[in-house]
């Protein structure tokens, strides 16, 4: 198995005959994940040519996509500006899973979205975040699949750059992946470590998780309790911006330590005190991987 997208995932990419939405839609067809249709406003009815000739349905509107198509689940790459009303359309719509590459959306609209496609019974991945890779099975974001095999090992992370070379240690060390999940690392996020952490515990082919924090806020802490608490599998972590200076920020919006409650240094002490492995650079993951599982 793996987590939120498999060989069912029916996806309909928002934006896409845009710069990023057409280049990453053919990639996730080339990948094999049935992206059945595509959205942008104004051009209803017009095809979007995929490789190998392999053409799907634009529409108009969300809702008229899932109505023709059976869509499942929705990808965004539309500008900051639209991207938190294409979230909404997409809830609206009753599309479950929605993933939001989009960069920069504003922190005031996303006060608003989160609790919208909550209360619609969706769940959110993003925005900012690299999408969700389950290798073998499906594509649904950015994130390179040809640095990916099948295998045991969950992964989750708010770099979607150190997730890649996560998950490129494990590949090349014959280690495969149940899920790569990108959270994101803007201040509100949809779906965050403890969802993740969750449902790798629920899964029965996952046998140990990375998860891969970085410096600010308190969702490395938050997560080490859940995993004291509730996860029986091994986890492994992970902390980036060990060497950032107080105060400034690194990056993701979020990564900015306030007080000693965003470091890295109480973030590993958080990991450890829950019995978290502490990896001290991503290549160290292998072996600490190996041990578990």
């Amino acid at each position: 198995m793996a987590i939120f997208i498999d060989e069912s995932t029916r996806l309909l990419v928002q934006g896409i005959t845009g710069r990023d939405g057409s280049f990453h839609a053919r990639q996730m067809m080339e990948y094999g994940t049935a992206v059945v249709g595509g959205v942008t406003p104004g051009k209803g009815g017009q095809r979007f040519e995929g490789p190998s000739g392999h053409a799907v349905p634009i529409f108009d509107t969300v809702r008229d996509a899932v109505a023709e198509t059976g869509a499942n689940t929705s990808i965004i790459y539309v500008p900051p500006a639209f991207a938190a009303d294409a979230i909404m359309e997409a809830a609206d719509a009753g599309i479950p899973f929605i993933v939001a590459i989009t960069e920069g959306v504003p922190v005031l609209d996303m006060t608003r979205v989160y609790p919208y496609v909550r209360e619609r019974g969706a769940r959110l991945l993003g925005p900012n975040c690299p999408g969700v890779l389950a290798p073998g099975k499906a594509k649904v974001g950015i994130m390179p699949g040809q640095i990916a095999m099948p295998g045991p090992v969950g992964v989750v992370s708010r770099s979607g750059t150190l997730t890649y070379e996560v998950v490129y240690q494990l590949t090349r060390a014959g280690i495969g992946q149940s899920t790569c999940v990108g959270i994101g690392g803007d201040p509100i996020i949809g779906t965050n470590f403890i969802d993740c952490l969750a449902a790798f515990e629920a899964d029965p082919e996952t046998r140990a998780i990375v998860m891969i924090g970085e410096i600010g806020g308190t969702d490395e802490q938050n997560a080490a309790e859940y995993v004291k608490r509730h996860v029986t599998k091994p986890v492994i972590g992970f902390i980036a911006g060990q060497t950032a200076p107080p105060g400034r920020r690194m990056g993701h919006a979020g990564a900015i330590i306030s007080g000693s409650a965003g470091t890295a240094a109480e973030k590993i002490q958080a990991f450890q005190d829950a019995g978290i492995r502490v990896m001290e650079r991503p290549s160290d993951v292998v072996g600490l991987i190996r041990e578990v599982l």
